[in-house]
């Protein structure tokens, strides 16, 4: 069952964001774009080189009203001691959320039950609160955040502009398609 358009149920839950504990809620999603990034734990190897990527992209994202949230089945002080040990982690500035509890993997249905934690999930979230895009990889293999920028970018382009879609590697300023005048023939 696909999760385009299924919107991101009530939560309440822990994060560690500059230097400190604070509280996400679904409160605070409303409004504005949002990356939830899910990946397996704390202290391993693919991981800190995901979330440094992403943190070198992260003021491309928040130029755009886009904010990040990675999030682990640690806990909060879990993930302080990584930022406090792992230079890479260190860097980090957006808000690393603890699900402990498994709420959020459960909700974005990418727990793996059997061993208590999460799939690499990428979500974009709009400012309703629903899922407009996402992918699932195996634990194996890392994501970009150019890629996720540029997917990020396509679907704020298709929120405004709901009757054009964007082809194949569109990227801002690029042409777009109209369904209904750009298929005229294609078949």
């Amino acid at each position: 069952m696909s999760l385009i358009n299924k919107e991101v149920e009530e939560f309440s839950v822990t994060a560690f964001h500059d230097e400190d504990f604070i509280n996400v809620t679904k409160e605070d999603l409303k409004g504005k774009w949002s990356v939830f990034f899910f990946y397996p734990a704390d202290f391993t190897f693919v991981c800190p080189t995901e979330l440094e990527d992403l943190q070198n992209n992260y003021e491309k994202f928040k130029e755009i009203g886009c904010e990040i949230y990675s999030v682990s089945t640690d806990t909060h002080f879990v993930h302080k001691a990584w930022h406090d040990h792992s230079e890479k982690i260190k860097k980090i500035t957006y808000p690393m959320i603890a699900d402990p509890t498994h709420a959020l993997s459960k909700d974005f249905e990418v727990l793996i039950e059997s061993d208590g934690i999460a799939e690499r999930g990428t979500f974009i979230v709009n400012p309703e609160c629903k899922i407009v895009a996402y992918e699932v990889n195996a634990g194996n293999v890392g994501r970009n955040a150019d890629e996720l920028l540029r997917k990020l970018q396509a679907c704020q382009f298709v929120s405004e502009h709901g009757n054009e879609v964007c082809p194949a590697k569109w990227e801002p300023g690029a042409e777009t398609l109209k369904p209904g005048v750009d298929l005229v023939g294609a078949l």
